[in-house]
């Protein structure tokens, strides 16, 4: 195949299933001149499964991506062809590649991606949650404050979430999940492509008595609050507690009652909504 000269390819390859590696993206690989490759061994492999001629393969991880950038910068400019891929499935998502790519485009070099598997699109595909609008996270912080700030954007947003997190994490994270966006359905998929794929679905409010044992990392989908009202309106929730703090002994009350009558809202965001409106310096307002 033709390739134009110079150009920095981004192509995705299989996540499991080798089926999966596109036409395109075989001639594409055995047509370039340099591979920059997350893991060049796995894509060494992966090369000689699908019985594609290797290229000169240069690593680009996480830890030496920025180094690469002016190395690459000097190849595209001697007009040679080079690819992008991570160790499975699309680059950049949640894979090294960003700031390669930027830099390409600052450069004045064509980028042009060559579409194929993702783990997040495909566990979303299969899952039976809404499929717009949908918030793609990456691989989650591995500490509990830091997760519940990342999800607290979304105690009001109709979005269906969608994040890779490693099993040995997983009930803890839920645990969080429910504890700032409230009970949700949850998806777990594992194995995608592969024979053993697997989805498990979740009941809210019981995670942890559910979770199985499971190995390595998943691909986590939680779906929007059910309500199909929506997110009930901020000064409607603010109205609540005050009524409910006129009956109620202290904040944990006044949150539990609220949480019965609301949707949308999480126990860890009424909490602080309690805190700031109604016992906080902006109790006598009624703004949010």
């Amino acid at each position: 195949m033709p390739l134009q000269s110079p150009i920095l390819w981004v192509v995705a390859t299989p996540i499991g299933n080798l089926g999966d590696l596109s036409q395109r993206a075989a001639e594409v690989l055995s047509s370039v001149d340099v591979l920059l490759a997350e893991d060049t061994r796995k894509t060494g492999r992966l090369l000689d499964m699908c019985g594609i001629s290797r290229p000169r393969l240069l690593s680009l991880f996480e830890h030496n991506e920025r180094a690469r950038i002016k190395q690459v910068l000097g190849l595209l400019e001697q007009g040679l062809q080079i690819a992008l891929v991570s160790s499975a499935g699309t680059p950049l998502i949640s894979d090294p590649g960003y700031l390669l790519v930027r830099s390409c485009r600052q450069a004045g070099f064509q980028v042009s991606p060559v579409p194929g598997p993702s783990a997040p699109v495909a566990a979303l595909m299969a899952s039976g949650f809404p499929p717009y609008p949908f918030a793609f996270l990456g691989f989650l912080p591995r500490k509990s404050g830091e997760k519940r700030r990342l999800f607290a954007p979304y105690v009001q947003v109709p979005v269906t979430l969608v994040f890779f997190e490693r099993a040995s994490r997983l009930e803890n994270t839920l645990g969080d999940v429910q504890s700032v966006l409230g009970p949700r359905e949850v998806c777990i998929a594992r194995e995608l492509t592969k024979q053993f794929e697997q989805f498990l679905f979740l009941t809210p409010g019981s995670q942890s008595q559910e979770l199985p044992e499971l190995p390595g990392e998943v691909t986590v989908l939680i779906a929007p609050g059910k309500n199909e009202q929506g997110t009930t309106d901020t000064l409607d929730v603010i109205r609540i507690m005050r009524s409910a703090a006129e009956r109620e002994t202290g904040a944990r009350s006044v949150v539990e009652h609220t949480l019965a009558q609301v949707s949308g809202w999480g126990k860890k965001a009424l909490y602080e909504l309690y805190l700031r409106k109604v016992q906080g310096k902006d109790a006598g307002t009624e703004g949010s």
